[in-house]
Formats: C-alpha cells, sequence, structure tokens
C-alpha cells in the first residue's frame, strides 16, 4: 500500500468548532497509509485579482501546502446553506490565478457535522459545485452528514460512540482507497 499526504482543511474559523474536532476525531481514525496535517486558512486575506501578479506571502505558502500533498479533505459547516465565506476565500486563492489551480487533478473528500439533522448536507453539494469547476476528482461516496451532540466527540478527537467511530474509520478507509484509485489513473507530477 502507498503512503499518502492528505491536507485538510477546516471552514469554520471558530475555536470551539465542531468540525475542528471532527477533523481531530478523522486524523485519529484515519488508517496509517495517511498522513494528515491541517493547512490553515484563518490568516488569508480577501481574495482579489489584484494580488495575481504577486501573491502575499501567507498566500503563496497556503497555495504550496495544497500543492505538496496528495489529496485534501475539506471538513466544514454550513453557513446559510452554503459554505463559509473563509472557506470559499481560501479555495479562491489555491485555484488562481487562471491557469495555476492547486486543486487540479487532486483528489478530495467533503465530510461536515452540524447539531442539525441534515448534518452539512446542503452546504456539502454547494461545496462540490465548486470543485468540481476546480478539476478535484471527489470521493462521492460514502457522504458523510454527522448530526453533532455535545457528547460525540471529546477535545482530544477521541469518538466517544462506537457506531459513529466506526462509520468514520470506514470514511477514511474509502477516503485511502479513493486517492489510490485517482493517483494510479492521474499521477502526481512531482
Amino acid at each position: 500500500m502507498t503512503h499518502f499526504e492528505v491536507g485538510y482543511l477546516v471552514g469554520s474559523l471558530a475555536s470551539q468548532s465542531i468540525n475542528r474536532k471532527l477533523a481531530l476525531a478523522l486524523v485519529r481514525l484515519a488508517p496509517y497509509q495517511l498522513s494528515m496535517r491541517e493547512i490553515p486558512i484563518r490568516d488569508l486575506p480577501l481574495y482579489c485579482y489584484d494580488y495575481d501578479a504577486n501573491f502575499p506571502e501567507v498566500a503563496r505558502k497556503f497555495k504550496e501546502a495544497i500543492a505538496n500533498v496528495d489529496a485534501i479533505l475539506f471538513v466544514t459547516p454550513e453557513y446559510n446553506r452554503s459554505i463559509p465565506g473563509a472557506l470559499k476565500n481560501a479555495i479562491d486563492w489555491a485555484s488562481r490565478p487562471y491557469g495555476q489551480n492547486s486543486f487540479s487533478r487532486k483528489p478530495s473528500a467533503v465530510i461536515g457535522t452540524s447539531p442539525g439533522s441534515i448534518g452539512t448536507a446542503v452546504g456539502q453539494q454547494h461545496l462540490r459545485s465548486i470543485l468540481s469547476f476546480c478539476n478535484s476528482p471527489q470521493m462521492n461516496a460514502p457522504e458523510a452528514y454527522i448530526q453533532f451532540t455535545p457528547d460525540l466527540i471529546n477535545d482530544d478527537g477521541e469518538v466517544t460512540r462506537d457506531s459513529t467511530a466506526e462509520f468514520l474509520r470506514n470514511y477514511m478507509a474509502e477516503f485511502q482507497a479513493f486517492i489510490q484509485r485517482v493517483l494510479t489513473v492521474l499521477p502526481r507530477e512531482r
């Protein structure tokens, strides 16, 4: 089995984000073939094409971090039936300027949690539309819309409900297999 570097983006900027807790759980439950590392989005300025000729250093480092991983995992809340503005801004930075899209041909997966019973389903569909435009092959199944309860994941990322832990472990195993399939067909140029 091949080893893969996976960058993950947490769509929420909140310090007590339940999606950050979910991301920590996914890191814990990932198969050993996946090395997980967060690619932070908090410090990115608002994207504007005026920067295309000379990206600020924080944006250059962000774009390089995306380019240097084998796959991307998006862990995001849903805001107003869409994705958070900070996440959309991050995607804009990584996919610009035209012709220098860091997501092109890079495997991705989308997951999120919310207290609501549909657990980010509508926001995830919007994100999938954006990623399609960015030419990022997406894991379409299993879908993962996690309804969060206060005791589901502790601050260390430990999932307290066995059935949820098993589902998330399987989700990450499926993501590992998806990355392997995509990169077999569309090998990365290094």
